[in-house]
């Protein structure tokens, strides 16, 4: 086995800073990562870029719910992918589906193009996971010029979905790059890597942290369940450590 590369999915700087401290190489920068990323700020990619060594990968993301957009959503996506493009983003994760489950061709072909035109990498995201054919919908991306997919193997977490990861990496990991993400820990990072092949992952090392002001009087503002109610999301140090750390165990 090789090396694996983690990527971190950051919710802001902080979580940049908390990545780049542990030697970690590569981010995917969103906003509103309750409603699962939206689209990062071209201020906050500037300072992450000013401040840190790190690869990001920009989310370019309208809206929560599905991936299916009406026009001025699209004129939107490509109007922020460009901009964050000029702020200095290594590459843009985005996905677009028709009605019907199937890849949205012509607007993939699209942005993959501008993602390109300024040599950068072009990534579809989880909305692969919702798509209704996992090969009709790799060889679509593939067609389109593609770098990379994050997916969960059209299952809620990488680990119940390894076995498509597995034929993924299998059929068509010479001709785009695979990224699974979600679920994957320190707990379950070995038999993962070893069963799928696959030599990099996507984690967000999840944490939480107390804001006093989500719930005061007769409003609330809070975004998660009750235990923590008033809290938001951050990448803990600590589980993305051990994650390193089980990683490097693995290549002893």
């Amino acid at each position: 086995m090789k090396s694996t590369l983690i990527e971190v999915c950051a919710g802001g700087f902080e979580d940049c800073l908390t990545a780049d401290a542990a030697g970690i190489k590569r981010v995917e920068l969103n906003s509103a990562m309750a409603l699962g990323g939206l689209t990062c700020t071209a201020a906050t990619l500037r300072k992450v870029k000013t401040h840190t060594k790190l690869e990001v990968i920009c989310m370019v993301r309208p809206r929560g719910s599905g991936f299916c957009y009406d026009t001025p959503e699209l004129e939107i996506m490509f109007e922020e992918a460009r901009a964050l493009l000029e702020a200095g983003a290594d590459g843009i994760a985005f996905g677009m589906l028709e009605a019907n489950g199937t890849i949205q061709k012509e607007e993939v072909k699209k942005m993959v193009d501008l993602i390109h035109a300024y040599g950068k990498t072009a990534v579809f995201h989880r909305a692969y996971d919702v798509s209704i054919d996992p090969y009709q919908s790799i060889e679509t991306l593939i067609e389109c010029g593609v770098d990379r997919l994050l997916t969960s193997g059209m299952e809620e977490t990488a680990i119940q979905g390894m076995e498509l990861i597995r034929q993924l990496q299998k059929r068509y990991g010479t001709k785009i790059e695979i990224l699974p993400g979600g679920g994957i820990n320190d707990q379950n990072i070995e038999p993962f890597l070893r069963y799928t092949g696959v030599r990099q992952i996507h984690s967000s090392c999840r944490s939480y942290r107390f804001d006093p002001t989500t719930k005061l009087g007769r409003v609330d503002f809070s975004m998660y369940p009750q235990e923590h109610s008033m809290d938001y999301e951050i990448v803990s140090t600590r589980k993305l450590q051990k994650l390193i750390d089980r990683i490097h165990n693995i290549y002893l």
